[in-house]
């Protein structure tokens, strides 16, 4: 854990080199696209680089001034498979957003998918050595937090205090300068398969470019899907991708849970693919415009003619119902679905006060789905885009750019930063998630 400690704080570093040059890019490393978006932060006084805490501290503003997305190639189950043909799509993206910037970018802040994420509620309590609460009274709980043996080959990708409690009082953001006896926290850790996150990081190195930062896909679309009552009061955000869906849940606007489904939009395409014998692009056309997951009566008579280029006339001339094409969609969507609920249940979701459920993605676009993942996620669903970010072009307000946009706040105010004081990592400790939710459940 310490060497990602290292690695993590040299990354905060280029960060702040980042800010104060003032251009950074955002890169979304997907199984179908590769987006990448370009930010000018305003003035050299704009990072303040985690001087206070709260939305508002370190708090930069910003704006896109570049835009590009390139088909993804080389990534599966958002984890890179092929490197040199994903650092040729990742030069690709870059260079086109570059271009319309009319800049060079040095930095990239990632957001990765898959890697096999997994969550941890952790607690540590420390005495008060004066009744006042100081700055290195917060490293000392932090430190305290008993940290799990997450076992070989895994590395924390955040790591996030969720609530401080003194004395009696529960439920504090921020506990520095008051005054009270016992200091306990509550913390919620995310560790991801290490090797993953090196090919990312091997990846974006190979393009001359630095890392400044590397997120979850899932928290990121979460940041910038749930509107703030959402993030306050308990919610899900369903990131719906290519080669994964990305499960994150949300509470007093922190991340307390996140876990990925190696299932996404590209395997339903491979299922058109295959029950109508099709290429794969012919298979992404038809279900990009003719595909859907509640079947009527109309659709029995709405033919699509198929299309093809095998020579083969009779081949080439068939035509399907759009009811036939929702009955090869329909059992991929419920079986992605489901998986996401059992991830959902795993976490004591049913707990929380609100379960409201955000589908975002590229994924989510599906018409009907809505009314399919009310039936089998629970009753409150509704399609989320990113909000909270002005000037985007208008390609890159839909939903497919969730983790994109969620990234771009991330820069801005990263939650890891505000705690980041020395912290001494040496307990290992076995230690399990329910807590985190449990002490939801309890406190509010």
């Amino acid at each position: 854990m310490t060497d990602l400690y290292q690695s993590q704080r040299a990354m905060r570093r280029m960060r702040k080199q980042a800010m104060d040059r003032g251009v950074i890019a955002i890169l979304d490393v997907g199984s179908s696209k590769i987006g990448c978006l370009v930010l000018r932060f305003d003035g050299p006084d704009a990072f303040r680089g985690g001087d206070g805490v709260g939305a508002l501290a370190g708090q930069s503003s910003f704006r896109v001034i570049g835009a590009a997305t390139t088909r993804s190639r080389g990534v599966r189950f958002g984890e890179i498979h092929a490197m040199q043909e994903t650092e040729r799509a990742i030069r690709t993206a870059v260079q086109a957003a570059q271009k319309m910037a009319q800049t060079r970018v040095d930095h990239v802040i990632a957001c990765m998918a898959g890697a096999q994420p997994r969550s941890y509620g952790l607690e540590g309590a420390i005495d008060l050595a004066d009744s006042t609460v100081r700055e290195e009274d917060v490293a000392r709980v932090l430190s305290a937090c008993e940290v799990p043996d997450f076992g070989d080959g895994r590395e924390v990708l955040h790591a996030h205090p969720v609530n401080f409690a003194l004395d009696h009082r529960s439920g504090l953001n921020d506990p520095r300068g008051q005054i009270g006896n016992r200091l306990a926290c509550d913390m919620h850790v995310l560790t991801v398969e290490s090797a993953v996150a090196q090919n990312l990081l091997y990846c974006i190195k190979r393009c001359d470019l630095e890392l400044a930062g590397v997120a979850s896909s899932a928290y990121a679309a979460g940041l910038s899907s749930l509107v703030e009552d959402e993030q306050e009061l308990g919610a899900a955000c369903i990131d719906m991708g290519g080669g994964a869906t990305g499960v994150s849940i949300f509470i007093k606007k922190h991340m307390i849970y996140a876990d990925s489904v190696r299932l996404g939009g590209d395997h339903i395409t491979a299922d058109i693919s295959k029950g109508l014998q099709v290429p794969m692009a012919t298979a992404e056309r038809i279900k990009t415009f003719h595909g859907g997951v509640v079947a009527t009566g109309m659709d029995d008579r709405e033919m699509i003619e198929i299309g093809g280029d095998t020579g083969d006339y009779e081949h080439d001339r068939r035509s399907v119902s759009r009811a036939e094409l929702i009955g090869i969609m329909r059992p991929r969507v419920e079986e992605i679905l489901e998986d996401v609920r059992a991830r959902l249940d795993a976490a004591g979701f049913e707990h929380l006060p609100s379960q409201q459920i955000v589908l975002t993605g590229g994924g989510s676009q599906i018409p009907g789905l809505d009314g399919l993942a009310a039936r089998i996620l629970g009753q409150q669903v509704r399609l989320g885009r990113p909000l909270r970010v002005q000037g985007l072009p208008q390609a890159a307000t839909g939903p497919a750019f969730a983790s994109a946009v969620g990234l771009c706040l991330f820069a801005a105010h990263p939650q890891d930063e505000w705690w980041d004081f020395e912290i001494p990592a040496e307990r290992y400790p076995a230690r399990s998630l329910k807590r985190a939710v449990r002490w939801f459940r309890d406190n509010w």
